[in-house]
């Protein structure tokens, strides 16, 4: 199913930070010991070493960005810690080891993920796929039963990320910002405690952008968040700190400020070692 074309009319829609407190909530103590620790990542395929003896902690709290040219390892570092690909090393999520479990047991974890396109069930409704996902954790039989009310969660998380007017519209035909948005409200309602969102804000408007990076510095303030993104003044209006990979290795570390003046980076971003932006 196509997206909506420009002509047809569309329900304006923004994020909801309100909806936001309710759904996550205020305890924070929950999260407090959660924290992504990866040692001596190494990915192979066929020879070809794609990320190589990577060492990586990220903590409750800090909005982490992962950044690097195309190619960097930076994908297949969120494909090993969820199960996609095989690696060797370790990787846990705070006293859970997640090298060698299967996709679903990671996501049962509290780990859950977007992609670069986004992975929504597009013949169903935008509600249809956020309650299946709060109902990941359901026993299976228990999905087929029709409810007689929309769980809480769910009608939160429409309107944090802002489609409770799409609600029964497929999600198919959303454009490629409302899907991101509604990938990231069912992860959510899955009650994720690790996201590891790929490039959440390609293809958006400069108002989308800004609404997006609100939402995840809310979501960040309370648990693990790890965004893989090539938009540099998206990074520098919301990470708190920076991760950048060259050719699967970890080449730098630090805030904003420290990475883009790395003279490291700075060769690697622009060709030539000579201080300077990143973008």
């Amino acid at each position: 199913m196509s997206e909506m074309s420009s002509t047809e009319q569309q329900p304006e829609t923004e994020i909801d930070l309100a909806a936001a407190e309710a759904l996550l909530g205020t305890d924070a103590d929950r999260f407090k010991h959660d924290y992504l620790e990866v040692r001596g990542l190494r990915v192979e395929f066929d020879g070809f070493v794609a990320v190589r003896d990577v060492d990586l902690t990220v903590t409750q709290g800090d909005l982490r960005f992962l950044i690097g040219p195309n190619g960097a390892g930076k994908t297949t570092l969120i494909d090993a810690v969820t199960g996609l690909v095989r690696a060797t090393g370790s990787v846990s999520f705070g006293r859970t080891a997640l090298l060698g479990r299967s996709t679903h047991r990671i996501a049962r974890a509290g780990v859950g993920r977007t992609f670069q396109t986004a992975s929504v069930f597009e013949e169903l409704t935008v509600l249809q796929n956020l309650d299946i996902a709060a109902g990941a954790r359901r026993a299976p039989l228990t999905l087929l039963r029709r409810r007689p009310a929309t769980p809480e969660a769910v009608e939160h998380a429409l309107e944090t990320v802002g489609l409770t007017a799409l609600r029964d519209v497929p999600a198919g035909v959303l454009a490629h910002g409302q899907k991101q948005w509604l990938e990231i409200g069912m992860l959510l309602v899955q009650d994720a405690h690790l996201l590891l969102l790929d490039e959440p804000v390609a293809g958006m408007t400069q108002a989308e952008r800004e609404e997006t990076g609100q939402l995840l510095r809310r979501i960040g303030s309370q648990r693990v968040v790890v965004v893989v993104e090539h938009d540099m003044e998206f990074l520098r209006s919301f990470a708190d700190s920076v991760t950048v990979m060259h050719q699967g290795r970890v080449l730098a570390e630090g805030t904003v400020n420290e990475v883009q003046n790395d003279p490291a980076v700075v060769e690697v971003y622009l060709g030539a070692p000579t201080q300077g932006d990143l973008a």
